[in-house]
């Protein structure tokens, strides 16, 4: 089965690509939202898909979060407004209808010490 040749331009291989102009735009613009690290200051696990919210309206979602007992605290990622993105923002994730406090961190959450023998 033959393999289609890459679009070339006068002998050489053409570097644009599918969504170039959709990348190159964004990358002038700033993309809208970015996914952040966070800890829970209030009690609570929060959950995919639960609202995080900013002076109470919804402005992103958590993708996954849990319990962490190597730290001791709830952790979780999610997609907020790039304004909410750097270290030590804080927000709230509403979990059953409470929004609890939370605060951005740098990820990875966890990072092992130089000659610690894994568990």
């Amino acid at each position: 089965v033959a393999q289609p040749e890459p679009h070339r331009e006068g002998g050489q291989a053409d570097h644009r690509r599918v969504g170039r102009a959709a990348l190159l735009k964004q990358k002038e613009a700033g993309v809208p939202r970015k996914r952040v690290g966070f800890v829970l200051t209030d009690p609570g696990i929060p959950r995919h898909g639960y609202p995080v919210l900013q002076d109470g309206r919804k402005v992103g979602e958590v993708t996954s979060g849990t319990k962490s007992p190597s730290l001791g605290t709830s952790i979780g990622l999610a997609y907020v407004p790039t304004a909410l993105a750097a270290e030590g923002s804080t927000f709230a994730v509403e979990i059953r209808g409470r929004a609890a406090a939370a605060r951005v961190v740098k990820t990875p959450f966890y990072t092992r010490k130089q000659g610690q023998e894994s568990p």
